[in-house]
């Protein structure tokens, strides 16, 4: 799941201007929406009309909390605290739409609008932290929770996550110190920026591509050579050249890089490519070697000036895990666990090489993936490329679609009613059981030139209900990156992709499905360690018959998966576990090296030495010179997952427990599943374990997950 820079500040509303009286179209951005469900008329927004809508949407939160902090009345739940909650409907409004289509779309004018505006609203949302009069009433209502028996639960839950959330945000700091985190959250805010746009951008460099012929492709599949000529047409096209029908184009994009690292039996063009992402964003004008650093130094002077030794322990005050002991305790555990089967992998793999390559040859990183895939496929005749016949994009998203039917009774339905933000974009009404709508879902499944890597989920509207208990419609959104269709061929996803959009439907099911009565409690508002339970748990459906024989049919036999090829994709499903395991790790040890320093890194501080260090207790191969992840490692210095990405294996422990209750009373079980949705529903109304534990009826062991990787 990618966090917008919502998630960086605290959560606002936004509104874009009005018609005026020439006759002007209104900003839908501050006006509302006259279309379909609210929904926005993205064809009728200037990227002017989102810079509108971001500052007109602080002024108004601005009035909307002078108006709480000048009541003459004593300060309560609902004068107060629900209040805040309700505020900044334009702001928040405004910037989801900026940062959802920044990331999306990848328009030039609309990362200058997002990095424009991003002091600005830095500057408002420590503005509001460290609001003292604002901060007296909260304080005074904190104190008071427990007189009010009218409160419930959800009620006491919205008081003190406010109340943390402002002390996180400095509102008890004095003076001087006040000012001096004002200033640092400012310029966190815009490096935040600057790293993720550098990203972006330095994905799109022309320097990170290969131009290739045909007879540098020796193993790649027909269905990847195709992609591989089309975007070599595209580039030439962009460039204004005439197509050359002998060029193939590969790039560090990981749709393209991937499959060629798997494939390619060029291994001198392996090492090359390996080495191109391995050193972006290292140098040039999309450097962010030293911007990684002041990120990382301004985290640790925030963390100090609220009295703590690092960023990490600062961090996880407000996660299930709660100390940075017990985090690398977990981390170490797994350690432990999983380097002895790594290294019994990776010998395997070599040898195997060795019996090709001659004694002499040594596996590399960018040996790995060829080299694994064809002992794989030795062990067990199973290739990636195998299943990819019974993955046709349509049918695929029947039936991750279906798997939400199956387990929670919903229906989905294409509509053209509402707009989408590009033409590829497809959008779904979401149907309870009973026909009663949920929500919306934008699904934006394909590839295109400035779009962020990777995949994501995100929201354009959160779900909450007013006092009537009206339910505000949650507008979700999933971004993925498939390769596009090459003329009339169909959309093939490897079991990889498929994995994919299961997960980031996890995520959007957790929004969709929320039923919390406050914004900021509502679906994917909850820890960082949490979260990714509701994404993983998908997963697990991936290897099981009974799913895939709904809809994983052959899409020109029509044929399902043959028991025999899905038996060894199961088997081989646990290849190479533990080495992934080690490289999940490798990325949690890093986050937690750069959010553990108790002294600021120097401007001369070697990045790749800091790196090497950091992960040589779970390294798996020695580093490769020039050859860095903390440049381009998004989720830590622009995600919104500093000090949290062991979130991830976190969360692995909870979705195989949360596995284990399925698979004990059957995998589409009702009343199970019926309790597992209410976890979903429940977003941050309650706190993540005793949620769990009513789930699962006990609290979980890491039992099932070393089961499910072949360790025990």
């Amino acid at each position: 799941m990618k966090k917008t820079l919502m998630n960086t500040l605290t959560v606002i509303s936004l509104m874009t201007i009005a018609t005026g009286v020439d006759g002007a179209t209104a900003n839908p951005l501050i006006s509302g929406s006259n279309a379909q469900y609210g929904t926005l008329p993205f064809s009728k927004i200037t990227p002017a009309d989102y810079e509108e809508g971001v500052m007109e949407g602080i002024r108004l939160q601005n009035e909307e909390i002078d108006a709480i902090c000048n009541q003459r009345s004593v300060p309560t739940f609902e004068n107060t605290i629900v209040a805040l909650d309700r505020s900044g409907a334009v702001l928040n409004r405004s910037i989801l739409a900026l940062s959802n289509l920044e990331n999306a779309v990848g328009d030039t004018l609309l990362m200058n609008t997002l990095a424009k505006v991003t002091p600005a609203l830095s500057e408002h949302s420590t503005n509001m932290m460290l609001n003292e009069r604002l901060w007296d009433r909260i304080n005074q209502v904190y104190e008071r929770r427990n007189d009010d028996t009218s409160l419930t639960d959800e009620d006491r839950r919205l008081i003190e996550k406010t109340y943390k959330s402002f002390v996180h945000s400095g509102a008890n700091l004095k003076g001087a110190d006040r000012e001096k985190f004002r200033k640092l959250s400012a310029e966190l805010s815009d490096l935040n920026v600057k790293f993720s746009q550098n990203v972006t951008n330095g994905m799109k460099d022309p320097s990170r591509r290969i131009w290739l012929k045909e007879s540098d492709l020796a193993g790649i599949p027909e269905s990847i050579k195709g992609a591989y000529r089309a975007a070599a047409a595209e580039a030439l096209a962009e460039e204004g050249k005439a197509d050359d029908e002998t060029l193939y184009l590969v790039s560090i994009f990981y749709p393209s890089y991937s499959p060629f690292m798997q494939y390619s039996q060029r291994r001198d063009l392996r090492e090359k490519l390996y080495k191109l992402n391995g050193s972006k964003n290292t140098d040039g004008e999309f450097s962010n070697m030293q911007i990684l650093k002041d990120i990382a130094n301004i985290r640790l002077e925030i963390a100090q000036l609220m009295g703590r030794k690092n960023y990490a322990e600062y961090s996880l005050e407000q996660t299930m895990a709660g100390t940075p002991e017990t985090v690398m305790s977990f981390l170490e555990d797994l350690r432990k666990a999983y380097t002895e089967p790594m290294r019994k992998e990776v010998k395997e793999i070599e040898d195997y090489a060795r019996k090709t390559e001659g004694e002499a040859f040594t596996l590399q990183p960018w040996d790995y993936s060829y080299w694994s895939d064809k002992l794989k496929n030795e062990r067990y005749s199973f290739n990636d490329e195998d299943l990819r016949p019974y993955f046709e994009l349509n049918k695929t998203i029947d039936g991750v679609f279906g798997l939400a039917t199956k387990l929670y009774g919903y229906k989905f339905k294409e509509t053209k009613k509402v707009e989408p933000y590009h033409p590829d974009v497809r959008v779904y009404e979401v149907y309870r059981k009973d026909g009663s709508l949920l929500g919306l879902l934008y699904a934006d499944f394909f590839y295109r030139a400035g779009k962020s890597p990777g995949a994501w989920m995100t929201e354009f509207r959160a779900e909450s209900k007013d006092d009537e208990g009206n339910r505000e419609l949650p507008l979700i959104s999933i971004v993925c990156n498939f390769s596009k269709p090459v003329g009339n061929e169909p959309v093939l996803l490897t079991a990889n992709e498929v994995e994919t959009f299961l997960h980031e439907f996890g995520h959007a099911l957790h929004g969709l499905s929320a039923e919390a009565k406050y914004e900021s409690l509502s679906g994917t508002n909850v820890d960082h360690d949490f979260v990714e339970l509701f994404s993983q748990f998908n997963e697990n459906f991936l290897t099981r018959k009974e799913y895939l024989d709904g809809f994983a049919r052959h899409y020109k036999t029509g044929k399902k998966i043959p028991s025999d090829l899905l038996d060894r994709f199961v088997k081989s499903a646990q290849y190479g576990a533990a080495y992934s395991t080690l490289r999940q790790l490798g990325f949690g040890y890093l986050d937690m090296a750069y959010h553990t320093i108790e002294e600021p890194l120097r401007a001369s501080a070697n990045v790749e030495e800091f790196e090497e260090k950091a992960q040589d207790p779970v390294r798996v191969f020695p580093a490769v010179e020039g050859c860095v992840t903390s440049p381009s490692f998004g989720h830590i210095f622009s995600g919104g997952y500093a000090a949290g990405y062991y979130g991830y294996k976190w969360a692995e422990e909870l979705d195989a427990d949360a596995f284990a209750a399925f698979k004990e009373n059957g995998i589409f079980d009702r009343k199970t599943a019926d309790k597992f949705l209410k976890m979903l529903q429940s977003g941050d109304t309650k706190d993540p374990m005793e949620l769990y534990v009513e789930f699962r009826g006990k609290k979980p062991t890491v039992d099932a997950l070393l089961e499910r990787d072949g360790i025990k």
